[in-house]
């Protein structure tokens, strides 16, 4: 009897599956209109220092929130980020967060080899579970460069906590639609 009780609980238990793994509709990325997520899993500088990107832009507003595959890679470094660091307009735009799944450590020593002086107002977050990424719908599988999960490069203008654009890449990781010039003008 022991052993039918046995199986009788294998039998029942529930595979712990997200659903999501089970709709037949492809993945909603993140489109105009939706409101920025509010959670407590953005770092910057240390692990302690939790950034909410919600209640961020609830005090300013408006601004973008740039994602990038990973710190210190050549396009991240090289063309995507500086395309905004070295924007006429960038000033305009309001809070400005580069996102990335990387430690906050990791953040803070690029953001300080991209702007040491710190005179563009940018503020470099690292997104350690990768779980505001995977909040937005932009993160893909990316083991096989980068060992985990990522974020697609994109950028969202965000106005009133809301995304008024969204410029994802649609390949993930190119810099066709996500560069400052295309994104600002």
């Amino acid at each position: 009897m022991a052993f039918r009780f046995a199986a009788r609980r294998v039998a029942l238990a529930r595979p712990a599956v997200p659903a999501r793994a089970f709709h037949s509709t492809p993945r909603a990325l993140v489109k105009t209109g939706d409101a920025v997520p509010s959670l407590d899993v953005l770092v910057e500088n240390s692990p302690g220092n939790k950034v909410n990107l919600a209640d961020e832009f609830a005090k300013v507003n408006n601004g973008l929130i740039i994602g990038v595959p990973a710190a210190f890679s050549p396009a991240c470094s090289a063309s995507h980020i500086p395309s905004y660091i070295n924007h006429p307009k960038l000033k305009e735009q309001g809070a400005v967060f580069v996102v990335s799944v990387n430690d906050p450590f990791v953040m803070k020593a690029w953001g300080d080899q991209l702007d040491p002086a710190g005179q563009t107002g940018i503020r470099f977050l690292g997104d350690p579970s990768g779980e505001f990424t995977k909040a937005l719908e932009v993160d893909f599988d990316s083991k096989a460069i980068f060992g985990n999960d990522r974020s697609k490069r994109y950028t969202l203008v965000i106005e009133n906590g809301k995304v008024k654009e969204a410029h994802v890449e649609p390949d993930n990781i190119g810099t066709k639609v996500s560069l400052a010039d295309t994104v600002l003008g």
